[in-house]
């Protein structure tokens, strides 16, 4: 191994290249400049037969992975709902990686395992979910549908007196899955990670503003006695609708059904004293995901499972081992979440919290959200173009015309590097999707992004 470099000069030359990134996101491109041709020759270096020295291989990584790095981390990428990261959860998660701990269960990790125990009451405070509620730290929404439906999967079946951690699912009662018929398809995915299929899923239709009624929900219940659970949403991706929990939730719980929320970024609609309307009675269903890589902005991957039932939660995560220490008062992350070896993603979470307060939290979702109506109603106005919807939270959708122009506008947009958009097909139409979220979003973010639209718009036929 090269030993002409050490530790602190690969570390300090990385610590330059990562300020000089963040102090030039607002002149560089928000768009990536290289094709994937130019990145493959770029960084397809043939693997040498010796080492280079730590620094090297940082600065030439840098160079060759510059033009194919997205800024997402600026405040003008108004694309997929994705958050920065604020400067006490980017430290903590380098602090992260030196320490390297593995985080799977308390005794490899004491500090690592209060620190998600501590973190995991904040939050359930927070989101002012019932006491007791059980978190798991895991990747994303994705890993936490999983886990979430792996503990309803547990619960339903339970009380229909099936082991299905021993038993398997092979001659269990069929479990039905009615979902948001706009659902995202990370809930599509998790049901077949727990081996209920995606054949059990029987869609929930919505109504003109992307809810389920209660009317829907009671019908589809009484269809079937087979246990049941159903999984609703807090933001969908396109309007970010909510369902009406405290309509929904009791309806659920009247039939023995699991409810469980699609929480991604909507639940953070619930630290907000301007926006919690949406998500009243959220506090009533069995289970809740949400990203911390969203609106909390903690660098990725990060993503929370909670669910009410402790027992449940546990029971269809946990191992145990003769060579597993016993946990004792301790907490073991591995009892609540599908990873073995893991990384401390908590110490992230903990120091945005801490950096923010309730008060940041709060004001981060306002802002966000205001910028989004603001960007789209703006852009709505313009001639050409079409204000589809500009929800209450922080989304919104906007058309030019046909979907030619459309995937047109939005293609010119983002090769300006000016601003970066999505495209969306919504109920048969092209729309552009309008997103925030990002801490480092400002009003000077806004304008300047109006301005390039605006510019565009008129240019584009």
């Amino acid at each position: 191994m090269p030993t002409d470099t050490t530790e602190r000069d690969a570390l300090e030359r990385a610590a330059e290249h990562a300020l000089a990134f963040l102090e030039g996101l607002d002149t560089r491109s928000v768009a990536t400049t290289a094709s994937l041709a130019e990145l493959r020759a770029r960084l397809g270096r043939p693997l040498a037969d010796h080492g280079v020295p730590a620094t090297q291989v940082i600065d030439e990584l840098v160079a060759d992975a510059d033009a194919g790095i997205l800024g997402s981390q600026g405040g003008r990428f108004f694309s997929w709902v994705i958050g920065g990261g604020t400067p006490a959860a980017m430290a903590a998660d380098w602090l992260t990686t030196v320490w390297d701990q593995n985080a799977g269960i308390h005794a490899c990790a004491p500090a690592a395992s209060v620190v998600e125990e501590v973190a995991a009451g904040w939050l359930t405070e927070l989101f002012e979910l019932p006491a007791g509620t059980s978190v798991g730290f895991v990747t994303g929404t994705q890993m936490a549908h999983m886990t979430c439906l792996a503990a309803a999967r547990h619960a339903v079946l339970r009380d229909r007196g099936w082991d299905v951690e021993r038993n398997g699912l092979a001659g269990a009662p069929p479990i039905r899955v009615l979902a948001n018929a706009d659902r995202h398809g990370s809930v599509d995915r998790a049901v077949r990670f727990v081996g209920i299929g995606s054949d059990a899923i029987q869609p929930l239709a919505v109504d003109d503003d992307g809810r389920v009624q209660p009317e829907v929900l009671r019908a589809a219940l009484a269809a079937s006695p087979d246990p049941a659970i159903v999984v609703l949403q807090a933001g969908e991706l396109n309007l970010a609708a909510f369902d009406p929990f405290e309509d929904l939730a009791p309806i659920a719980r009247a039939a023995g059904a699991w409810s469980h929320v699609d929480g991604a970024f909507g639940l953070w609609a619930k630290a907000s004293p301007g926006h919690r309307d949406l998500v009243r009675g959220l506090e009533l269903c069995d289970s809740w995901t949400t990203d911390g890589h969203k609106y909390l902005n903690v660098p990725y991957d990060s993503g929370l499972a909670f669910v009410r039932d402790a027992e449940a939660h546990r029971a269809a995560m946990t191992l145990s081992t003769s060579y597993l220490p016993a946990g004792g008062a301790a907490r073991d992350a591995l009892d609540w979440n599908p990873e073995f070896s893991r990384r401390a993603r908590g110490f992230a979470v903990y120091a945005a919290l801490r950096e923010l307060g309730r008060e940041g939290v709060a004001d981060l979702v306002e802002r966000t959200s205001r910028y989004a109506h603001t960007v789209a109603v703006g852009i709505g106005a313009m001639p050409g173009a079409e204000l589809i919807a500009a929800s209450g939270l922080n989304q919104g959708l906007v058309r030019f015309g046909d979907d030619r122009r459309t995937d047109a506008v939005i293609a010119a947009i983002n090769a300006t590097g000016e601003a970066f958009f999505g495209g969306v097909t919504w109920h048969g139409r092209r729309a552009m999707r309008i997103s925030a979220c990002n801490w480092r979003t400002t009003e000077a973010d806004v304008a300047r992004t109006l301005a390039a639209v605006r510019e565009i718009v008129d240019s584009v036929k």
